[in-house]
């Protein structure tokens, strides 16, 4: 019976994985999620509560990634407080707009656009709107290896313990 909880538990999980790269889809969220069933299921033989708080903890955690990586991006080209918030305001209308393309050209435009109604010059507000982008990419990098880590942590409880 194991192995049908390892195999449903590892399909919640990859879906989360996808959602890692996907907007709308609660990726670290259903990672965490498919611990949570597994310990449920399984009686948490395989790990305890520590696992699950060191790993809601960074489940948590990656909320601000996610809503802080292209505001934290634009900032490190250069960008003003108008263009974080650009870029914060970008991506979210952005990603309910067009979800992923929408994201990432929301991030970009709304810190350009921001930055260009503060009065900076068009090759600073580009500069912005790059940072912006490298943040949001580096952040979603992160999530997928934090990911990929979540997954590979539950198969070595899993098949371990």
């Amino acid at each position: 019976m194991n192995v049908l909880y390892i195999i449903v538990t590892l399909t919640i999980m990859i879906v989360g994985l996808i959602g890692t790269v996907v907007p709308m889809l609660p990726g670290i969220i259903l990672i965490y999620g498919g611990f949570l069933f597994y310990g449920i299921v399984t009686d948490w033989t395989s790990y305890g509560w520590k696992a699950m708080l060191f790993w809601g903890l960074v489940t948590a955690a990656t909320f601000l990634i996610d809503y802080l990586a292209s505001a934290v991006g634009a900032r490190r080209f250069g960008a003003s407080r108008y263009g974080l918030w650009g870029a914060l305001i970008g991506g979210f209308a952005g990603m309910l707009l067009a979800h992923l393309p929408g994201l990432v050209v929301g991030a970009f435009a709304g810190a350009f656009l921001a930055e260009l109604l503060a009065g900076k010059a068009v090759l600073d507000a580009l500069r912005s709107g790059q940072g912006a982008l490298v943040g949001l990419l580096a952040g979603t990098f992160f999530k997928v290896v934090l990911g990929i880590a979540m997954i590979g942590s539950f198969l070595w409880w899993a098949l371990n313990g």
